[in-house]
């Protein structure tokens, strides 16, 4: 493989408007609406893009409501560049979700922190400050 494996991630929510608030709120970003698939059959979808920037390093993804898939805080876990994440770290628990891990180092490889997401999702946080 000759490029970064992941290009895209999805976060499966419940409540679309209140993961979308918490989202916007601690990454201060904007999401975008992506319509719905073609297929009437897989209409039953709801996701609103992360910015992406087409060429650039790094993948993007959404914020997915779909029936029959739920949230939870285990499993893959998707991380978030940050200038600093201890302010996102403290913005995720300003708007309703949890620190997990508070930021720490990790060597030359910067700094993470880790929160849950108001849906039950653990999501991480990386800044190289």
């Amino acid at each position: 493989m000759l490029k970064n494996p992941v290009n895209w991630f999805e976060i499966y929510v419940q409540d679309m408007d209140r993961a979308k608030a918490f989202y916007e709120a601690v990454l201060q970003i904007t999401l975008k609406h992506l319509a719905p698939p073609a297929d009437p059959a897989e209409q039953a979808i709801t996701m609103w893009a992360f910015p992406m920037v087409d060429g650039d390093y790094g993948a993007s993804g959404a914020l997915t409501q779909m029936q029959g898939v739920t949230p939870g805080g285990s499993g893959t876990l998707v991380y978030f560049s940050c200038e600093d994440c201890a302010l996102e770290a403290a913005r995720a628990a300003e708007h309703g979700g949890r620190v997990v891990q508070e930021k720490m180092a990790i060597g030359d490889y910067g700094f993470i922190a880790l929160v849950n997401d108001t849906e039950g999702n653990m999501i991480g946080l990386h800044s190289m400050q």
